[in-house]
């Protein structure tokens, strides 16, 4: 049976309807109020507790199904999706995110190399591309299920980093522990075809294709002192981005 979400609609607010009652199923789903699997109240009956129209209701439902919250499927209904990591629009790290929803974080360091020349890592962080970089590759997973390899190219001041230190902490966590003032960031997102090791790592099918992400992340005095290109399963990861009128 589908659990009745409490929801408050202002109708004297100049945010949109639906909106409204998407964001406020969205945090019933991040706050675990709706879990994994549990079945979605009825459109029609969510239309008339709320007395609001089906058009709305539809459109609030579709942007979480758009999202990966919420799944349809024919002969079942409309369900709470497979938890879902949500990267929002805040300089994190995964392993905050992963923490912060309540999930339980584990790293596998593949590499920790803290002397390795890469030009086109070198070029984004701003450095001659003879620099010796410190290069990490890491799968990172969540309650025992794979969900991302990551690898982060970093300047030489971090090559004390240690693969003990990253098995254990986050890597803004151990910038942020050298003093270093993360402020801004810019990030690409995309898909494609996951390599031969990223498909075997994160346990994907033949076919299915993986979320791409690279960051170059900045500290307070505008110096480059991250570069990531990371690959996140399909089916375990969405971006959330708010956009804003000019």
């Amino acid at each position: 049976m589908s659990v009745q979400i409490p929801v408050s609609i202002d109708r004297t607010s100049p945010v949109p309807l639906y909106h409204q009652l998407a964001q406020q199923l969205t945090h019933a789903i991040d706050e675990g109020v709706l879990q994994p699997g549990d079945p979605f109240e009825n459109e029609l009956a969510l239309a008339e507790r709320l007395d609001l129209s089906r058009p709305t209701v539809r459109r609030a439902i579709a942007e979480l199904v758009n999202r990966g919250l919420l799944v349809r499927r024919r002969g079942i209904g409309t369900t709470v999706a497979s938890r879902v990591i949500h990267r929002r629009q805040e300089l994190t790290s995964l392993l905050e995110d992963l923490a912060s929803s309540g999930r339980k974080p584990s790293t596998k360091v593949l590499q920790c190399v803290p002397a390795k020349t890469d030009d086109r890592a070198a070029e984004i962080l701003g450095l001659p591309v003879d620099t010796p970089l410190v290069f990490i590759e890491r799968l990172r997973s969540a309650d025992g299920q794979p969900i991302a390899m990551m690898r982060n190219w970093l300047p030489p001041a971090f090559a004390d980093i240690t693969a003990d230190d990253l098995s254990e902490h986050g890597l803004y966590e151990l910038m942020r522990a050298k003093g270093i003032q993360l402020a801004v960031a810019h990030q690409t997102i995309g898909a494609r075809r996951p390599h031969a090791a990223e498909r075997r790592l994160l346990k994907l099918s033949s076919g299915d294709p993986v979320l791409t992400m690279t960051r170059t992340t900045y500290d307070a005095t505008g110096v480059a002192v991250e570069f990531g290109d990371h690959a996140y399963r399909y089916d375990q990861h969405a971006f959330d981005v708010t956009v804003h009128a000019r």
